[in-house]
């Protein structure tokens, strides 16, 4: 299981040195004993959990306790992780299979809910709602097991076709703020592409973490779905971009996969470097101050 991607991906805090730390080990805080000093740990070679005050703990059952999450939803976010987990002794998971690509029931187009959250973070609705063809969801919405109640859902589109979609909370109290699509219903793994108007992109582009941030920066940017990018997402990049400006929140996480990944685009021969965004993050830029950056990028 690709725990730290995990871990990173959805802001668990974790710790790999200090007096509860041995070799091997990724530290976090036990959920299940109030523990506040790390104590909860992961084999990495053996892939299992282990509190060193209250003992072992099955991985969908930790996983869901960590992010706030039912155990149902825990499995099917470790399967997208690819673990090999064992389940014994909990509810069986079916096995799975290639399933047709559709959108969460309940989708419907924007309401007025989903507008005034994006109204409130300084975009236009109506705008996006026309230019990236998004739709929403009300309290009642499920796709297989998953449950996408009161989110924004973002299609996904490669070569002009809806491939995936994520799709964003907009209470800002689920632990999941984005949440995508079941990877067996995916036409195409979102994070073996990037997201953005692929029919505008030039020869120069500007990388950024996520689809607030494409939306904000305008045509000619670019996400990885998160600063966790793949070597699939590189290549790509490499293939359709001959230089790049890589522009992840402020963060020191952030900018230091943003390093990495200019690293690796210009071992592929891309003229790429990194920039410090002039807010905290790409999306929460007034629209003024986006457009007029983003036309000093590519010049």
């Amino acid at each position: 299981m690709d725990i730290l991607k995990l871990y990173n991906d959805h802001a668990i805090p974790f710790v790999t040195e200090g007096k509860n730390y041995s070799s091997g080990w990724l530290n976090t805080n036990c959920p299940f004993c109030n523990d506040t000093s790390g104590h909860l740990g992961f084999k990495l070679d053996e892939g299992y959990f282990h509190c060193w005050k209250c003992g072992h703990h099955f991985p969908d059952q930790t996983i869901a306790k960590l992010l706030n999450i039912t155990e149902t939803e825990a499995r099917i976010l470790l399967k997208q992780y690819n673990s090999s987990f064992s389940i014994s002794d909990v509810e069986p998971v079916k096995e799975i299979r290639v399933k047709s690509h559709k959108l969460p029931s309940g989708t419907m187009p924007l309401q007025a809910n989903h507008k005034t959250y994006l109204e409130k973070r300084n975009f236009d609705p109506d705008f996006l709602e026309q230019e990236w063809r998004l739709l929403g969801t009300g309290p009642i919405s499920k796709l297989d097991e998953l449950d996408f109640k009161h989110r924004l859902i973002i299609p996904i589109i490669w070569d002009r076709k809806q491939v995936s979609f994520t799709a964003r909370d907009i209470t800002d109290k689920h632990k999941l703020k984005y949440l995508t699509c079941p990877k067996d219903r995916e036409l195409i793994f979102h994070k073996s592409i990037i997201y953005g108007k692929q029919e505008y992109w030039k020869k120069a582009g500007i990388c950024v973490e996520g689809p607030t941030d494409v939306w904000k920066m305008g045509r000619n940017s670019f996400c990885t779905f998160g600063i966790k990018y793949t070597q699939m997402q590189v290549r790509k990049m490499a293939d359709l971009f001959r230089r790049i400006v890589v522009m992840f929140d402020n963060e020191p996480q952030a900018q230091s996969q943003a390093d990495k990944l200019v690293a690796e685009l210009r071992f592929r021969g891309v003229d790429a470097k990194r920039i410090e965004c002039p807010a905290n993050d790409p999306g929460s830029m007034k629209q003024e101050e986006a457009d007029y950056l983003a036309k000093q990028l590519i010049k």
